[in-house]
């Protein structure tokens, strides 16, 4: 969260940690017809800088993948993986870049033409647009086809805005 004197200054602002707080803007985020993701404050729309994708998913063992807003992300239907190896889900018109830290233990359930797949092979997968090899994400309800997507044209392709200004 940034006051208006750290984002006149360009700094980074302060971590919110207050579960109150947090809970409040999970049950208030969303976006208007422009792609502009914000949460709803009483009569004031506060704005959110997206660094990624709108929004953000966890690894959870019962539920599969949960949203940094608490929700289950549900049946998988589309999955892109960027030049930077970055996975990125759609379900239910939510799109969420996997968190970092649970890509190793995802890397386990892509498939190459239906085999397991090591770094190097996914690696020359991302780096070969003509790569003969169909790249799958195996999840506990389906088998999702994954595509490639450049990093630079995520914003455009999902219909989101990384740096929204009020109107």
């Amino acid at each position: 969260m940034r006051d208006e004197r750290t984002q006149k200054l360009g700094l980074a602002g302060d971590k919110i940690t207050h579960p109150a707080l947090l809970s409040f803007i999970a049950r208030n985020y969303t976006h208007d017809d422009d792609g502009r993701w914000y949460f709803q404050n009483g009569p004031q729309r506060v704005y959110v800088n997206l660094e990624a994708t709108p929004y953000i998913a966890r690894t959870d063992p019962a539920q599969g993948f949960v949203l940094h807003t608490g929700e289950p992300l549900a049946l998988i239907d589309d999955a892109w993986i960027t030049g930077n190896g970055d996975l990125i889900l759609e379900a239910d018109d939510k799109v969420a870049q996997i968190d970092n830290r649970d890509m190793a233990e995802y890397l386990e359930h892509l498939r190459l033409d239906g085999a397991a797949i090591g770094d190097e092979d996914l690696i020359a997968w991302l780096g070969d647009a003509a790569h003969p090899g169909k790249l799958t994400l195996e999840t506990a309800s389906r088998r999702v086809p994954v595509q490639r997507l450049a990093e630079g044209e995520m914003a455009q392709h999902f219909g989101f805005v990384t740096r929204p200004a009020a109107s």
